[in-house]
Order: C-alpha cells, then structure tokens, then sequence
C-alpha cells in the first residue's frame, strides 16, 4: 500500500525537476541570446558611426556633443562614451555572457550530417602579405579598405571645395596642412582599436574566443596602416613649413592652447623607430632590437597626449585604458616565480621543462605561456607552447624548447652546468635539486578546446611544431579512457623533420600508459618525413629513444600565478569592472577639484592629465582588486599545498619513455618532403562527406601548402568530399633568424640545425 501511495509523489517529484531543469535552462539560454544580439547590435552601430565620421553631418554633430561635454562637469567623459563607450558596455555584458556560459567542461556537440563551410577557418588567401587569410578575415581587411578609400575620397572632396577659398587668400600652402590633419583623422580611427588584440588576456578576446596569438596579426596590420596615416600626416604638415620657410619655428613650436608641434613630433619619431625596427627584415637579423624599440609605445603615447589635448586623445582612451589594465595585471603575475620541477636535456637538441601550478588553473591543450628565466635576462620574455595535456596532472604542465638562439642555449648551457655541479659529490642514484626558477604569463589561448570538435582531425607539423600536437593526442586519449566529451576519432599526424635526430620527440608520449586499448576507439595514423635523409640512420630503421643526461626535480611547492591567462572569470570582470567606472569618476573629480576651481587651460596639459588619471585609475583602483583576488588565491594554494604529495615523482615526464606497442598505422620517408595533395587525395577519398579540422604548426612554407590544399579542395569539392577546416597555431612575431639571433615561439620550425 506505502509503495501505491508513493509512486504518484515520486513521479510528480521528477517530473517537477525535470521541469525546474528545462525552464532554467530556457531562461539561460534566452538571457545568452538577448546580450549576444545587444552585443551585436551595439557593436554594428558603433563601427557604422566611426565609419561615417568623414561625413560632414556626422562630423559637425560629433564636433559639437565633445565640446558640450567637454565643457560640463563631466569634462571628456562624453568623448570618451562616444568614441570607446561601446568597447566598456560589450566588456560588461561580454562578462555577463562568459558568466552564464560557465567554465564548464566542454560538452561534445551532435555529429553534423554533412560538412558545412565556415567563414573562419576557410582559407582564401595563402600568399602575400597579410600570410593566410580566411573568409572571415578577408571581410573585415575589405571592410577597413573601403572605410579608408571612403574617408580619404569624402575629405579629398572636401579639401577641393576649399581651394577657391585659400587660393584668394594666398595661402595655397594652408591645403597641405588640411590634407595632413584629414590622414591624421583616419589614423586616429585605426587607433582606436589598436591596442585591443595585444591585451593578452581581455575578456574582449575571450569574448570572441580569439587567442593571443592570432590576435597579434591584426595589430601589426594595424600598426602598419596607423603609422603610414600618421607618417602621411607628419610630412605634409613639413611640407608646407618648408614653403613656409619657417621650418625650424613650427618644430620648436608648443603651443599651450593648440595643437602642440614638437610633442608631436616626438611622437612621431619614437613610432617611426618602432615601425622600422618590427619590419620582417629587421626581426629576422636581430629580435633585441625589435624587441626593446617597441618598448618605446610609452614615449609614443605620453607626447601623443600632449600633442593631440585632452578632446582628441580621450578617442582612443577606451581601448588604451583596456590594455593598460591587462599589462598591469600581465605585470602582477609574472613577479611571481615559478618551481622548474624537472629539466631534461634531449638528444634532439631540445630542453623539456615541467613547471609546477595550481591545481585549478585551467587551460587546454593547444595553450601556451610567456617564460621568464632571471638568471639568463630579466628583460627577456619568450612564448611557447605547452605539451603536456591539462589532463596529465593536477599540478604541472611541460614545455618543449628548442635550442636554437642566444637564450635557449644560455638555458640549456645553465642546466647542463648546474647538474654536473650538483651531482659531482652526490652519488650518481642521488636526484640533485635544481637550482632554477622561471617568472610564467598565462597560460594564453583559445577560450574554448576547437581541437576537440572535429570527429576528423588531420595534424600537420615541422620540426618542434610537434609539441602542441603531443598535448593534443595526450588529452585525446585522456578524455577517451575517462569517457569525457571528445568528438575526434580519426586522428592523422603528418609531420616533416629534417633529421632523424628529432624524432624522439614523437615518443616523449606514451600512448599505451595513457590508455592501453585505445586503438579501440581511435583511429590513429602518423605520417613522418626526414627530409634531410636519405635513409635510417640506424639499423633496421629503428629510430633512438629518449635518453636524459640531466634529469633532476625540486621539491619546493611555489606555482605560478593564476591572474592572468585562464584566470577566474569573476574577478577578471571584478578587475575590468572596477577600473573602468574608477576611471570615468575620477575624471569628473579631477574636472571639478582641481581644472575648473585652478581654470586650467592649456590642451597639451590636460590631455597629459588624462592619460596620468589612465594611469593612476589602473594602479589605485586596479590594484586593488589584484590585492584580494591576490589573497584570496594565495590562501587556496595554501590549503592546496597541504594536500598536495611530496612525492615529486609524481609529477615526472614521461619523456624517457617510449610506446612499446605500435598500435597505429605508421609510415616513415627519407629524403623527401610531404605530397600534400596526394596526402589530403588519400583522407578525402576514405572520409567522405564529413568536416575535417586541419591544423598546422610550423614554418610558413608549411602553412601556405596546407592552407593552398585545403583552399583547392574545398573550392572544388565534390559532392562527396569533405570539407577541410583550417586552423594555424603559430605565433605570428616570431620569424626564422639568423646565426646566434633568438625566435620568440617553439611552435614554428627552426631554419638552423644545431
């Protein structure tokens, strides 16, 4: 009788949560869509105004909301909301929406029924200067080559109707000025999102889930476009001194209630320098020197400030203010420093470093971070990438380093040094400590794992392009033994080497210790290339293991910051939130306390007092939210560091290991390099009419020929055929160098052979 009476109530209990779920979920779900279409929608409004800014209806109403602002209480608070107010509100909601999202684990998608085209991962233009350009990006170039030739032809239009007026005054010189200040306008327009993609960390870039990375391109696009606008600008306003001939007067010339010439010139000279030295040309002969110039933005937008006045400078106040919160934060973290737990020297002339952290940082396999080692360069900070899996262990991560420049061999020469000192009066089973610490910033990357949203996944590498692909296969292989979410379960390796000597770095990952019976459930074939050899080198074609002259751990606990990179959703938005309304108020105050009571007036100085509260807004208010997001983690670690295993052998690589079983089909060539269109021929003609994530690490050369195949064969696909998807990770500063010069990235195949 109990059991009858029950069953009703426990049926109509479930059914109520089922209920309570799905509304929830409706809700969630409909809250996402409202601020992604209030997103959108500000975000389109905004560009179509900056666009038609060289419009005069557009340009006199903007000319007279700054001065009517400007004028208030508020001071340049409204020019700020006008020009850079969108980036703050889709910030805000960007947070929101990240918030709701969650940092859930990734949730597998249902399989497509057929293969679908994506403008993102379409490559469409493989040679030239811009390098590999998808769908997605070549819009958005179109779009900025149509606002230019747009706004140059309506100021160009403009500038011709004036002629009659000047040429009766006698002052035909006065349109060079008009025609330099109208490249200044479009200039300044493009800096305004500048410094946007090289905020590493930005909940803007994680908003759109584009990595550090791939971000870093459209500044230097940018930067290019920015400084041919400004140079443009700068030379015809010293064209017309010279007719003028009042050049040395107008380069002297600061005045204090207009637009002062000398900070300008300043500013122009430090930019100059910073554009010539990040050429291609000149970071392939010396890095150093790209590398310190740069630092040089700091003069660059001090005079700028001076230059432009308060009005003009508080248009790119929003992105820059976005950046200066980020580098503050990136400078929180790295004073921090980090336990090397182990340190291997490989005979492929590679270092392999296994770094401690926290057990809850969160990043996934295709991250990677910045590396600072104070004992080689305290300036020097150098990105690569991890190899190890997120799943691989609670309180470690590994990277691979080849050793190639000035600094990776100043590493590796230090470990080498340290262990023989270590070890010469221990007994040779002794694992001596070592004595070294790195400074880490990030872990950077996408916001989201896309290796793991292919059923299909082709992985092309060069050289140590390896590395990030060894991540990958390791949280494969984790995800599938532990029955997490992973689509991919066609997985084909082609990677080129130059000499059999790298091809260890293949085995540093043991697949049976991972899952013994994977090849049950995926489907695994590697392809490898030496293409400086015409064959095995050793007997039989067998290739040498991992051997570890110095292998040796530290004991300590100290792990790396969580600030940056993947950090906590909600005090990364506390951290923007914060600042941002900081900032806006304590501009009203310095307006109210201090310009108008004392009638300051002069631009070049209130435009220097708007970049100092910039400043100061970041450190007061900025600082101090790292300051409880700082003890609130430090405490975590703390009570995580009394759970944490001594044992340091439990964080030890894997990397003297080898997979004993060839539970996958594998193919080994000398002397040649890979056929990619006879390799994608082969995995369209037995995948058929599916998606294909392609992604490539390595040099250029080898980017354009994947990105060229996979161009090709989605352009002509057939009806049957798959679609390749394309993806690079690479890291775009870091270039091919000369003797003794130093990349900045391992992901990339290194032009020397030690």
């Amino acid at each position: 009788m109990s059991s009858s009476h029950d069953d009703p109530l426990l049926r109509s209990t479930k059914q109520e949560d089922d209920n309570y779920v799905k509304t929830t979920q409706f809700l969630l779900n409909l809250t996402k869509l409202v601020l992604k279409f209030t997103m959108s929608f500000v975000f389109v409004v905004w560009v179509g105004f900056l666009f038609m800014i060289p419009s005069e209806s557009v340009s006199q109403l903007s000319e007279t909301y700054a001065e009517a602002t400007s004028g208030s209480v508020f001071w340049v608070t409204g020019t700020i909301f006008l020009y850079g107010g969108p980036i703050f509100i889709i910030a805000f909601l960007g947070i929101l929406y990240l918030r709701i999202s969650g940092e859930e684990e990734f949730q597998e998608k249902k399989k497509p029924k057929h293969a679908t085209f994506r403008l993102w991962t379409f490559p469409v233009i493989v040679d030239g200067p811009f390098g590999v350009v998808t769908a997605a990006e070549l819009i958005v170039i179109l779009l900025v080559v149509v606002y230019v030739i747009w706004a140059v032809s309506v100021y160009a239009i403009q500038n011709y109707n004036l002629i009659p007026y000047y040429e009766s005054q006698g002052k035909s010189n006065v349109m060079l000025k008009h025609t330099g200040l109208r490249f200044a306008s479009i200039g300044l327009i493009c800096l305004v999102f500048m410094f946007l993609p090289v905020a590493r960390g930005s909940i803007l870039l994680r908003l759109v889930n584009i990595p550090f990375e791939h971000a870093t391109r459209y500044h230097v696009w940018l930067g290019h476009l920015t400084m041919t606008l400004f140079t443009l600008h700068g030379l015809c306003y010293f064209y017309s001194w010279i007719l003028e001939d009042r050049v040395l007067y107008r380069v002297t010339n600061w005045k204090n209630n207009g637009i002062a010439n000398l900070p300008g010139i300043i500013s122009l000279s430090a930019g100059l320098l910073m554009w010539v030295t990040s050429l291609p040309q000149v970071r392939r002969l010396n890095f150093e020197l790209f590398y310190y110039t740069h630092h040089l933005y700091i003069v660059f937008i001090v005079f700028f400030a001076m230059h432009v006045g308060d009005v003009m400078f508080s248009v790119i106040a929003a992105g820059l203010f976005i950046y200066m919160l980020d580098r503050f934060l990136r400078f929180f973290q790295s004073r921090k420093t980090v336990d090397i737990l182990s340190a291997k020297c490989l005979p492929s002339g590679t270092l392999e470093l296994v770094i401690s952290k926290p057990q809850d940082l969160q990043y996934n396999a295709l991250s990677w971070v910045f590396i600072q080692v104070r004992e080689i360069s305290w300036l020097q900070w150098h990105p690569f990438s991890v190899s190890s899996s997120p799943l691989d262990g609670d309180h470690h991560f590994s990277i691979l380093i080849k050793v190639l420049g000035n600094w990776t061999k100043k590493l590796r020469t230090h470990v080498l040094n340290g262990t023989e000192e270590d070890r010469s009066d221990l007994d040779p089973l002794i694992q001596p400590m070592l004595k070294l610490k790195a400074s880490v910033e990030g872990p950077y990357g996408h916001e989201s794992p896309y290796h793991l949203m292919y059923e299909n996944l082709v992985l092309v590498a060069g050289g140590i392009g390896i590395s990030p692909f060894l991540a990958i296969l390791s949280d494969i292989l984790h995800r599938i033994k532990d029955s997490k979410p992973c689509m991919p379960r066609n997985v084909s390796i082609i990677w080129a080497v130059k000499t059999s000597e790298e091809l260890p770095l293949l085995h540093s990952l043991d697949f049976n210790s991972i899952y013994p019976y994977f090849y049950n459930k995926l489907n695994l074939e590697i392809q490898t290339f030496v293409t400086q050899e015409s064959e095995p080198p050793l007997e039989e074609g067998d290739v040498q293991k991992y051997v570890s002259p110095c292998d040796f751990s530290s004991p300590s606990r100290s792990g790396m910051s969580r600030l940056a990179g993947t950090g906590n959703l909600m005090w990364a938005g506390t951290y923007v939130v914060v600042p941002s309304i900081g900032f806006l108020v304590s501009l009203t105050l310095l307006n109210v306390f201090y310009i108008n009571p004392y009638g300051i007036s002069y631009r070049w100085y209130k435009g220097l007092l708007v970049l100092i509260c910039m400043v100061t807004s970041v450190v007061v208010f900025g600082g101090l939210v790292i300051g409880l997001w700082n003890r609130k983690t430090s405490s975590k670690d703390k009570s995580q560091d009394e759970t944490k295993p001594v044992d340091i052998q439990h964080f030890e690589s894997t990397s003297h290991k080898s997979s004993s079983d060839d539970s996958f089909v594998k193919t080994m060539k000398y002397g040649q390099r890979p056929n990619m269109e006879e390799i994608f021929e082969d995995i369209a003609s037995r995948r058929g009419n599916v998606d294909i994530g392609v992604i490539v690490c390595g040099p250029s050369t080898l980017r354009t020929s994947v990105a060229k195949e996979c161009r090709s064969r989605n352009l002509w696909r057939k009806t049957n055929s798959p679609i390749f998807h394309f993806n690079s990770h690479s890291f775009d500063l870091s270039l091919p160098t000369k003797e003794g010069k130093e990349p900045v990235s391992s992901s990339k195949e290194k032009t020397k052979r030690q």
